[in-house]
């Protein structure tokens, strides 16, 4: 039976150098990265951000998704850890309060270089030189553009009246709920959704939590992009101007116009796994990465599926 884990390499720039965050564990006496064991209901990302506050103390949003470790432990069972590579904010690092522990004896910060020397382990050195390379390349950095299919709607043959406001079933409302603390891993500043009843459900419960305004754009409809597929591209290409990160909410109808227009902007690495986000399910969204240059392009994707 497989173990499953989520850890961040958190790292930040100083005098022009890239440095990571390492723990020392009290127990086994070893450098690593902070990661810890999924809980019950929890998604990774979930897991990812909850062991790094309980590990460092540091509250953070997460970055460009890394290469999933596969390894055993000492009794024998294969573990798959899932790694994000997340930039420090200053201030994260001024409210963090950590204190040594029964788990994580100390914090260091090392430059990258040494820090390959300093873990003790193959695969954190593995997942290091990911980073040092992703840095090296000037796609370290990036903000995060969510694509979410809204959540389960009721039926259109069990629906009397206007399309535009055929809502959510309960079952859609509890993963519109469910998907608040999933989203706020990522921590989308700009929300951006179709206005029809079934799209605004789905995002409002963030919305409300997190106390940042919905942006809605009718040009993100199911009808819309029927009559006008030009006007569906040019709402999407209007979010790659913003220096926010960012999500976006829609219809199954709708994706494969908004999927192609992002894909005009994606690397041919992750440009399969793109143009496969017009499969969602409800509730199911993707997080791309973009880069944070003059000519930004999307390096990374992964898609997330919640438990409603």
């Amino acid at each position: 039976m497989t173990i499953f884990a989520a850890g961040v390499v958190c790292w930040r720039e100083q005098e022009g150098e890239l440095e990571v965050l390492l723990v020392h564990r009290t127990k086994y006496k070893d450098w690593s990265f902070p990661k810890g064991k999924v809980d019950p209901g929890e998604t990774l990302p979930e897991t990812a951000v909850r062991e790094m506050h309980e590990e460092t103390g540091v509250r953070l949003r997460l970055g460009r998704k890394l290469t999933t470790m596969h390894y055993q432990v000492p009794s024998g069972q294969d573990k798959e850890v899932h790694y994000w590579a997340s930039k420090l904010r200053p201030k994260a690092w001024t409210e963090a309060k950590f204190k040594p522990n029964a788990e994580i004896a100390k914090l260091e910060w090392v430059k990258a270089k040494k820090a390959l020397k300093k873990l003790t382990y193959v695969h954190d050195r593995e997942l290091l030189v990911e980073v040092i390379d992703f840095h090296k390349n000037q796609e370290l950095e990036t903000k995060a553009l969510i694509l979410l299919r809204h959540a389960q709607a009721t039926p259109r043959d069990e629906w009397q009246g206007e399309e535009a406001k055929r809502p959510l079933l309960p079952d859609g409302k509890s993963q519109a709920k469910r998907l608040i603390p999933v989203l706020d891993a990522y921590a989308p500043k700009r929300l951006v959704t179709s206005p029809w009843m079934r799209c605004y459900q789905t995002v409002e419960p963030y919305s409300k939590k997190k106390k940042r305004t919905l942006i809605l754009r009718s040009q993100l409809t199911e009808l819309s992009n029927a009559l006008s597929p030009r006007k569906t591209r040019h709402a999407v290409e209007d979010i790659f101007d913003t220096t926010k990160s960012a999500l976006l909410c829609s219809h199954r109808p709708a994706l494969p116009t908004i999927v192609e227009t992002l894909a005009t902007r994606a690397t041919a690495a992750i440009r399969d796994d793109l143009m496969a986000a017009t499969t969602l399910k409800p509730a199911e969204f993707v997080v791309l990465r973009l880069t944070m240059g003059k000519k930004p392009k999307f390096v990374g994707i992964e898609r997330v599926m919640i438990d409603s």
